[in-house]
């Protein structure tokens, strides 16, 4: 590193931290920083704001949160820790899992102090409800629902618009319960949808001002709620400012370079910069260099216009170490025509008359389970049989009837009349029968109807003898509660058949900068690179190889982004549990 700041470009704005990003972690830093009486500057690469957070599910994983008590959830700290411990499986320091699993609830209560709360959910398990320490529900916390009409227009045109699958229409807005009441088929499932529909139609006012749904759920809400608080706290935001390189002073990270407005403008940071900009997931080039092959950017599901790894080669082009660059957070994907990304899959999996095969009309994995789980095995099968990428999810004509496929909804709200013409054959086929159906998508016909054969005894006796499908609580929650035995499997007994693509696409990449406890940024030996913090999918993720619950990318995001900003502050957030690191 230099001894002296780079002379490059203009002179930009007096400030005390420099945040890169502007997603929910880097929205975090900038509140908080300015809570504690520190000057930020958000800079973001996009022209909108929100990067990946705002096309979330806007889930939050918060071991022992102010909310469990009252839904009846018991949770300790030393059972968390043990839980992720076990999940990083050596890949994150035990200071720094201890860290989280401390701070993540301060963290949520702060939200809620500055106008995002949050709210647990009760029933939502944990991913590996079999590891020591998990919980059958009750950390994953959903945002509540955030009326867009106290952020304004202004403030919603500069936001990056939601994921189209997680709205009736791509337009009405589902939280989380709501989702999962439909999908379940539970008590008031049809009413929860009419509710919605009506209660969008209706609101005459706000429909006269835009189509977007007045009421935002899910990352739409958080991003939201954060930015508010920005705008309430008039903390400047540039975007298309997009990061040039980071400045150095005499061992120590001092400032960066920001095109900003055509030029190149050199800002110095007082106290420090906190990388923020997501994975590296959009550069074909890293993937290449780091990710198990096949790999292409076209398969993930997050924006198109960041994620290209630029703050991690900042971080490491000043000494930084990277760490875990071969993981992703992966989720199968499906390509929908006119859809700028691909579109994740994430629960329709569960739903029962549904399987998805290889290319040999195999079976090769736990349909209901986690999605990250799901992506490692495609990417596993088809290194072994060159048939899983991609893989093929097949249904019957009752599943079609009854439940959401990716892009497709139930037959009641889109009738195969009603699909656009583009997408067959290309998002969905279809056939009269199984085997005709594997010949048109060149999957093994004998293969499918083997495997189709299995699912329906499976189904009969409620035990997925192969790959135990619905045998945890965690498949089990959206998994159909009027299907018995077992609510993730039915038989596939009823023309005509459909089939999709799946391919391994993610979420994010996991792996980047290694940080410590406080998200300083370390380099080989270890030793922390002053005035350079990094959180988020810009730094190696806490959770090593493992997905602990839905929330673990946002979770631990804003929580490092909270230890950071304290620490910027000057008033770092002491470890209070250190028993646990010595057992």
């Amino acid at each position: 590193m230099s001894n002296k700041p780079d002379s490059r470009g203009s002179e930009g704005p007096n400030v005390d931290v420099i945040i890169v990003g502007s997603g929910a972690g880097a929205l975090m830093a900038a509140v908080r920083a300015a809570d504690l009486g520190l000057k930020p500057l958000v800079v973001e690469k996009a022209a909108l704001i929100g990067g990946t957070s705002a096309i979330s599910g806007g889930g939050i994983w918060i071991p022992c949160n102010d909310d469990q008590a009252q839904a009846g959830v018991r949770d300790t700290l030393e059972d968390a820790f043990r839980y992720v411990r076990t999940c990083a499986k050596g890949l994150a320091s035990d200071d720094r899992i201890l860290a989280y699993v401390e701070t993540a609830r301060l963290m949520a209560r702060y939200l809620g102090s500055i106008g995002v709360p949050y709210r647990c959910m009760p029933l939502y398990a944990d991913y590996y409800p079999s590891l020591p320490g998990a919980r059958p529900g009750g950390r994953t916390m959903d945002p509540a629902d955030f009326d867009a009409a106290s952020l304004g227009l202004e403030g919603l045109a500069q936001m990056r618009p939601g994921n189209p699958g997680q709205a009736l229409f791509g337009r009405i807005n589902l939280n989380s319960f709501d989702a999962h009441t439909i999908l379940s088929q539970g008590p008031g499932s049809v009413s929860v949808v009419l509710k919605n529909i009506l209660r969008y139609a209706t609101d005459l006012r706000w429909r006269l001002k835009t189509s977007k749904d007045r009421r935002m759920t899910g990352g739409q809400a958080l991003v939201a709620g954060l930015l508010r608080a920005a705008r309430q706290r008039q903390i400047p935001i540039w975007v298309d400012s997009p990061l040039q390189s980071l400045l150095t002073q005499e061992g120590r990270v001092a400032g960066a370079v920001i095109h900003h407005r055509g030029q190149d403008v050199r800002i110095v940071a007082k106290r420090g910069v906190v990388l923020a900009a997501g994975g590296f997931e959009r550069n074909q080039d890293m993937r290449n260099q780091y990710l198990p092959k096949p790999t292409d950017a076209r398969w993930t599901a997050t924006p198109l216009d960041g994620n290209t790894g630029d703050a991690i080669r900042a971080g490491a082009a000043v000494g930084g170490t990277l760490h875990i660059m071969d993981l992703s957070w992966g989720v199968p994907t499906v390509n929908v025509p006119g859809e700028e990304k691909f579109r994740g899959v994430f629960v329709e999996r569960s739903l029962p008359g549904c399987l998805v095969v290889n290319a040999l009309g195999q079976r090769f994995v736990d349909e209901s389970g986690p999605y990250p789980e799901f992506q490692q095995a495609m990417i596993a099968n088809h290194q072994a049989t060159g048939g899983a990428i991609p893989a093929w999810i097949v249904f019957d004509g009752r599943f079609r009837a009854r439940y959401p496929m990716g892009p497709l909804l139930p037959t009641s709200l889109m009738p195969d009349r009603k699909v656009p013409q583009a997408w067959w054959d290309s998002v969905v086929w279809t056939a009269p029968t199984l085997e005709a159906l594997a010949t048109r998508i060149g999957v093994d016909p004998q293969g499918l109807r083997n495997s189709a054969d299995r699912i329906a005894a499976f189904a009969r006796t409620g035990k997925d003898e192969d790959f135990d499908r619905g045998g945890n609580v965690f498949d089990r929650y959206y998994g159909d509660v009027t299907v018995k035995p077992n609510p993730n499997l039915a038989p596939l007994s009823q023309a005509p058949f459909y089939a999709m693509q799946l391919w391994p696409g993610d979420i994010g990449t996991k792996g980047g900068l290694l940080t410590d406890r406080d998200a300083r940024v370390l380099d080989a030996q270890g030793v922390v690179i002053p005035g350079l913090y990094c959180v988020g999918n810009n730094s190696a993720s806490v959770m090593g190889p493992a997905y602990p619950g839905a929330g673990s990318t946002l979770g631990p995001a804003m929580t490092f982004a909270y230890r950071a900003a304290s620490h910027l502050a000057g008033q770092p957030l002491p470890l209070e549990r250190l028993d646990l690191l010595a057992g």
